[in-house]
């Protein structure tokens, strides 16, 4: 993160001796990237974040993908998959690489235990229901249309409450960052960003647990899942500093850049990773040249994978899309608006559509999961819409 935080009880000097009411030491962690050459954050803890009773290997995290053939778009539908699983469990990744995996969870159980990431940092889009983050940093609560961005190595839990959950989840292996162009050279957001950091919200309580016992935390790190049985509890900590936390954006606070001809879509990014950018499609106005055409142009994302993650409106370039379709449009050949609609939107002043997408920079991989949410018939949209027999 560009900005510096605190929360809780920290000491005057970092590396100095912070003391509880009994005389005992709490336990300082620094909690860095790169090295210590990255971003990075002092927490505190009641006991100390190595204390471990027990191992357990929980097995490879792997993602089993489908034969590859022939290239061609692709159209997930997302609404088909059946939900289960807490918000760990049952996430159902369908897009793969080396660098990001994308899918979607939609739990119906509670977790029970606590997750760390150790291969990279985590983007939860909030697409249905309302929640607590609850985090080593504090409490985040989350509600629709929330971005979720989880710094590697960050112990969490999701508590979704009783409401109907469903998250866009992106895993990558590597730090999610606001883009480059719209930062100075402090890394502070600038006047012409479409979001600053004023919309950002960090944890705003804490609240450490004093508690021993066996916890379990399911931490995710070269290419297995282990369970940690901790003596204490792994929220414990009284307070923190830093530039490392996790926080939330909400697209609505998203300010969209229109011109008065079409604008690219590097115009919608909010978030860039290792090898992909996030791109935010929200309300805006359409282009206002007086012979304009406010549906985008075809074009070839040639050294890039496009996917969209639509969350509600009428998209435009778009026939048969619904809620939580996930498009895929992969390098090597050209897409663009299915017929009839650059002409339709002609004369129109603005679009209610809201849709996440991402552009990776190396080709993505469909999981065998996908298969049970493919439209078949996507590919030939652009002509007669069936699938040949």
């Amino acid at each position: 993160m560009p900005f510096y935080y605190r929360l809780g009880d920290v000491p005057h000097k970092r590396h100095t001796q912070f003391r509880k009411a009994d005389g005992s030491l709490y336990a300082e962690q620094v909690m860095g990237t790169k090295g210590f050459s990255g971003n990075q954050s002092i927490l505190y803890h009641h006991y100390p974040p190595t204390a471990i009773l027990a191992v357990e290997d929980l097995g490879r995290n792997e993602i089993a993908l489908e034969e590859e053939g022939a290239l061609r778009h692709r159209h997930l539908r997302t609404a088909q998959l059946k939900p289960g699983g807490d918000p760990i469990s049952g996430r159902q990744m369908l897009l793969v690489n080396s660098d990001v995996r994308m899918g979607v969870v939609m739990p119906t159980e509670k977790m029970d235990y606590f997750y760390r990431n150790g291969e990279g940092d985590e983007l939860l889009f909030v697409h249905e229901g309302e929640g607590v983050l609850e985090t080593s940093f504090g409490r985040l609560p989350y509600r629709r249309g929330d971005y979720l961005v989880l710094p590697i190595g960050t112990t969490y839990r999701i508590d979704t409450g009783s409401a109907p959950t469903k998250m866009l989840v992106l895993e990558t292996t590597g730090e999610i960052t606001t883009p480059k162009r719209y930062r100075n050279e402090h890394g502070q957001l600038l006047e012409h960003a479409p979001f600053c950091e004023r919309d950002m919200r960090a944890p705003q309580e804490i609240d450490p647990h004093d508690e021993r016992g066996e916890f379990p935390v399911h931490v995710r790190a070269h290419g297995r899942l282990t369970r940690h049985i901790l003596d204490h509890h792994p929220l414990d900590v009284v307070g923190w500093d830093g530039y490392l936390f996790p926080y939330a954006l909400n697209i609505e606070d998203f300010e969209p850049i229109t011109g008065r001809i079409h604008q690219p879509p590097p115009v919608h990014q909010t978030f860039a990773g290792p090898n992909f950018v996030v791109c935010s499609f929200v309300p805006r106005l359409f282009d206002y040249h007086p012979q304009a055409i406010p549906a985008p142009y075809n074009h070839s994302n040639v050294e890039s994978d496009e996917v969209l993650y639509y969350v509600e409106g009428n998209f435009m370039s778009r026939k048969g899309i619904e809620e939580g379709s996930i498009t895929l449009h992969p390098s090597g050949m050209p897409h663009g608006p299915h017929p009839g609609t650059a002409e339709a939107s002609i004369g129109k002043k603005d679009t209610e559509e809201l849709a996440v997408m991402v552009d990776t920079f190396r080709p993505l991989y469909i999981s065998q999961a996908a298969l049970a949410a493919e439209d078949p018939n996507y590919a030939y949209s652009w002509t007669h819409g069936q699938a040949p027999r």
